[in-house]
């Protein structure tokens, strides 16, 4: 069945990593403004400790989000908790002076007692969850790692705790899954699927593939993850995955004449940095509190 290209008001406006510009990426008090922005999703990284433990993390090292060194999947969460989140830029980014803004907690939402330390799964998930409805999650997990399958299963095993998963369907929100699980993996999006077969998915894909390869549907997901890169060089992509039955998330979107591409070809998500200027391109937020780029 083919999808109709979303309407301005119908894409919804993803998180990345929470608003990584006013707070450490993956951290709460990151998703929190993301909450407080209005987005209608966030999105985090997950990675297993060497103890099973799933982490919000997106490097495989923990080198340039902490003060520590290491592999994820090569520590204990407790060797990772010695360690403390910090505020870097990515190499090449752009330094963004920001108006103060205080993340105001909501008042059934407790206090981040571990604020500075890793962010485990479930410490997101019971924060998310304390506020049904606010916020939904696009959960991407990373591969290659040695624990391979594990990471889905004890994924799951997650979303089951909290609610959010049960007899393999998802919990909705008003009329959409709260939560889909994103992969630049076809085999681990199998594995997710052969669990959870309601739950949706999301196949991530960054290269921009040759003209004798024209549609890069791959039956492991729902719905396609195409880089920023492959709407540029290819702006008919959205049109056939739409004319496929599968719906567009497209990453990373944070330059506004990049955000008017997306949107005028009326993509289902858009992941971004910027979320707070991508509300306000849509109509949806006040003016950005963006003061000066550098």
């Amino acid at each position: 069945m083919s999808l109709p290209p979303r309407a301005p008001a119908e894409i919804e406006v993803v998180a990345h990593r929470g608003v990584s510009a006013e707070a450490p990426e993956h951290t709460l008090a990151a998703y929190q403004q993301a909450l407080t922005l209005g987005a209608d999703a966030v999105e985090c990284d997950v990675r297993m400790t060497r103890d099973g433990v799933l982490v919000c993390v997106h490097d495989r090292r923990i080198n340039r989000t902490s003060t520590g060194r290491g592999v994820v999947s090569a520590l204990d969460l407790a060797e990772l908790e010695r360690h403390r989140v910090v505020h870097r830029r990515p190499r090449g980014a752009a330094i963004r002076r920001r108006a103060p803004r205080p993340v105001v907690p909501e008042d059934d939402v407790e206090a981040d007692e571990d604020a500075g330390r890793v962010l485990t799964l479930d410490r997101l998930l019971d924060y998310v969850t304390a506020s049904p409805g606010r916020v939904r999650l696009a959960i991407e997990t990373k591969h290659p790692t040695r624990h391979a399958g594990q990471v889905e299963a004890a994924l799951l095993a997650s979303l089951q705790r909290f609610g959010l998963l049960s007899g393999g369907r998802p919990l909705e929100w008003s009329g959409r899954p709260a939560v889909r699980v994103m992969s630049f993996s076809p085999t681990a999006l199998r594995r997710v699927r052969g669990l959870a077969p309601d739950l949706p998915t999301v196949h991530l894909v960054r290269q921009v593939l040759p003209r004798s390869r024209p549609r890069p549907l791959l039956p492991a997901g729902t719905a396609v993850g195409p880089s920023l890169a492959m709407l540029r060089h290819d702006p008919g992509l959205v049109a056939r995955v739409h004319r496929a039955g599968l719906q567009v998330h497209v990453w990373v979107v944070n330059r506004p004449r990049d955000m008017h591409l997306a949107v005028s070809l009326g993509v289902d998500a858009v992941i971004t940095d910027e979320a707070e200027a991508l509300l306000h391109l849509l109509g949806r937020a006040g003016p950005p509190s963006l003061m000066s780029t550098g």
